[in-house]
């Protein structure tokens, strides 16, 4: 028996070799995989689909994502929870990759991923970045020795500058700053922040971050210090102790609809993406100043049931008075007289938990939880679009979420009350056939009446509140190296909108095509269409009328050596409200990286020229950024945007990247606005990064 199992693993050593010697032959007919950054510009569709709306969630998307391509999974050790931590991945493909796992013994190449069912070629080079076959060590003891021995050190410094001075640095008399307070900054011109972090297998995690936005006063008669501060302490599977956390952590349970610090859910080309994924507790180390919880958090398993409690207390920013607050700043900016004002004037008390029972085909989760405000009543300034917002001193939710899986199928879904007794609730169905049809069905209505405070769920909104929609998405492999991918939504707010003064409604369909079948080359094209219905003016008189937008994008990726990778991309896009010509705008691009595999050194530059007839039809930048740099600039008018990274590693774990970027202007004389504006029609930003391991 052992004899056989040996043969059989020798046997596929030697097949896995082939096919690898194969794929690396020059006139090979099999199509090689291209190592590149395609999970970035996955997180770049999410932000130009999200409109702006999720901005922060996703920076924390690409905090986590970073972190985990610097500290790739072990394909033989991995599970479905280390797995559900990459979106691209659907539950019946996590599924076959442990079947494959289980069935055929430990992976001995990477390559093995093409012989599992429902992983084509497009997932395979979002997921390649996260992902190494290695081998398989008896768990360690955690002990001090260990911990010393075996632990692992990250630290980043980095900076960011404008050299164009903007008019919040700017020179005032006293006499118009007492007029005008928030016309100047309090600090220095410049972004910087530190990042120090600890893990020990994976299972112990000692983390710190601090951050000063530019602008904000970092060393002078006002300040001294960085203006964020986070820390935690994360622990995870000891014994029964799932997960334990001390310090700054993230929730999230069920479908979003009473708490979740992740990105939302959104529309886009991964069928998988509007499911909820994570569950529990997380650490927080991200520069997000307002998505996370500080206090103590702890999950306990027992069997096939998660028991999960958590307490937070920590300020908060707000416009308040005595006893009374208006409204919540989140944005985490201290740079003005009106910010410092805001800053950390509330105290936010949170306490909640779950209760999940845990099958291979069945879950069930209930999860509760309440907030206050230190004795302060939440109290919105009365607007006609603001009628059903929370307003008190305390907000208390509860819901019921659900998943069953049964083969190919799997139905999940979460149904949630607010203390006032409005209902929202999410379903969702999906399956994957034979064929190689991947289909998606969700619904979700959520009362105009329901108020959950951190609710983040699939929605159109940024909010859980005040929305019905039907989502339907496909994917489709009928063929080798083809894929194609989209979805419609139909939505409807049926009160009244920030913006738009009578119930609305809308739609959304995108349609998406990736070719990978010649040699080291990938091809996608892209169409999506958005209808939404808001507020126009016409003749002085204001009336609801749909607003369209299309969005054209064709991009190719080429790898022509073990040198050069090049990613082209032609963007177009028009915005049109139906009441005089419709905005339009184009850009074309081009990304070019270089890296010898012996040199210490890597550059990546970008080069595009765009031409929009004004904001609504802005054009997003989708150059390479540093490692937890994530920054996707706009631009509209007509103009061009340089940029390049230099990376240079003094050794295998010490590196520094320099950045710098400059933006011209053909159509303007100034950049910005308010106290950002910048006098003249050229922008330059320098960027530095060092990162060692130790």
């Amino acid at each position: 028996m052992k004899f056989t199992k040996k043969r059989q693993r020798m046997s596929r050593m030697l097949t896995t070799w082939l096919i690898t010697v194969l794929i690396n032959c020059y006139n090979a007919y099999s199509q090689e995989i291209i190592s590149n950054d395609k999970w970035i510009e996955y997180i770049e569709e999410l932000l130009e689909d999200s409109e702006d709306e999720n901005s922060e969630s996703i920076e924390s998307l690409y905090n986590d994502l970073s972190y985990l391509s610097e500290n790739p999974l072990n394909l033989n050790l991995v599970t479905a929870e280390d797995l559900k931590k990459l979106p691209f991945l659907s539950d019946i493909q996590i599924l076959y990759i442990l079947d494959y796992l289980k069935k055929q013994g430990e992976f001995v190449s990477i390559y093995e991923l093409k012989n599992i069912r429902f992983l084509d070629m497009q997932t395979i080079e979002l997921i390649l970045p996260f992902v190494y076959v290695g081998e398989v060590n008896k768990m360690r003891a955690v002990n001090l020795k260990n911990l010393l021995k075996y632990g692992k050190n990250e630290l980043v410094l980095r900076y960011d500058g404008c050299l164009n001075e903007k008019k919040g640095y700017g020179d005032y008399p006293d006499s118009v700053l007492q007029k005008y307070p928030n016309r100047k900054y309090a600090g220095e011109p410049f972004y910087s922040s530190v990042r120090y972090a600890y893990s020990f297998d994976n299972r112990l995690q000692i983390g710190f971050v601090a951050e000063k936005d530019a602008g904000e006063a970092f060393w002078n008669g006002q300040h001294k210090g960085f203006d964020y501060y986070s820390g935690h302490v994360f622990l995870k599977d000891v014994g029964k102790i799932r997960s334990f956390a001390v310090g700054d952590f993230k929730v999230s349970f069920g479908q979003g609809l009473v708490i979740s610090n992740d990105f939302t859910p959104s529309r886009s080309s991964i069928l998988s993406q509007a499911e909820r994924r994570n569950n529990g507790f997380r650490r927080h180390y991200s520069t997000n100043e307002n998505d996370f919880f500080r206090g103590v958090a702890s999950t306990i398993s027992l069997k096939n049931v998660d028991i999960s409690a958590f307490y937070s207390t920590r300020h908060a920013d707000a416009t308040a008075g005595e006893n009374t607050i208006s409204s919540f700043k989140t944005d985490g900016i201290h740079r003005t007289k009106g910010d410092l004002e805001k800053k950390h004037n509330i105290t936010v008390q949170t306490a909640g938990g779950n209760i999940r029972y845990i099958s291979p085909q069945l879950l069930v989760g209930i999860t509760a939880l309440t907030s206050s405000f230190g004795g302060a009543s939440v109290d919105p300034n009365p607007m006609p679009y603001n009628k059903f917002y929370f307003r008190g001193k305390r907000n208390t939710n509860a819901s019921i979420d659900y998943k069953w899986q049964h083969g190919k199928i799997t139905f999940y879904g979460e149904t949630a009350f607010s203390q006032n007794g409005a209902a929202a609730t999410l379903n969702a169905l999906q399956w994957s056939a034979p064929s190689g049809i991947r289909t998606l069905i969700l619904h979700r209505y959520y009362d105009r009446r329901y108020q959950a405070l951190y609710g983040n769920a699939f929605s159109q909104s940024s909010t859980v509140q005040n929305e019905e929609g039907v989502y339907i998405s496909m994917q489709w492999a009928p063929i080798p190296y083809w894929r194609f991918s989209g979805y419609t939504d139909f939505f409807r707010f049926p009160w009244i909108k920030y913006g738009i003064d009578a119930p609305s409604s809308g739609r959304e369909y995108m349609l998406q095509a990736d070719f990978s079948r010649i040699k080291n080359t990938t091809v996608s094209a892209r169409y999506r269409f958005r209808q939404r219905e808001k507020n126009v003016t016409e003749e002085h008189e204001v009336s609801i009328k749909p607003s369209d937008r299309h969005r054209l994008r064709l991009q190719i990726i080429h790898k022509s050596s073990d040198l050069m990778t090049f990613r082209t991309t032609i963007e177009g896009n028009a915005y049109d409200e139906n009441v005089s010509a419709a905005e339009r705008g184009w850009v074309v691009s081009q990304n070019a990286g270089w890296k010898k595999p012996d040199s210490p050194v890597q550059v990546d530059v970008y080069a595009a020229y765009f031409n929009t007839d004004g904001y609504n039809s802005r054009i997003y930048a989708n150059e390479k950024n540093m490692l937890y740099g994530f920054s996707m600039p706009f631009f509209y008018g007509e103009g061009t945007r340089l940029s390049a990274i230099v990376r240079y590693d003094f050794t295998a774990k010490l590196y520094i990247s320099i950045k710098a970027a400059w933006t011209h202007y053909f159509d303007r004389n100034t950049i910005g606005t308010d106290t950002e504006e910048i006098a003249g029609h050229d922008k330059t930003d320098l960027y530095a990064q060092l990162r060692w391991k130790f």
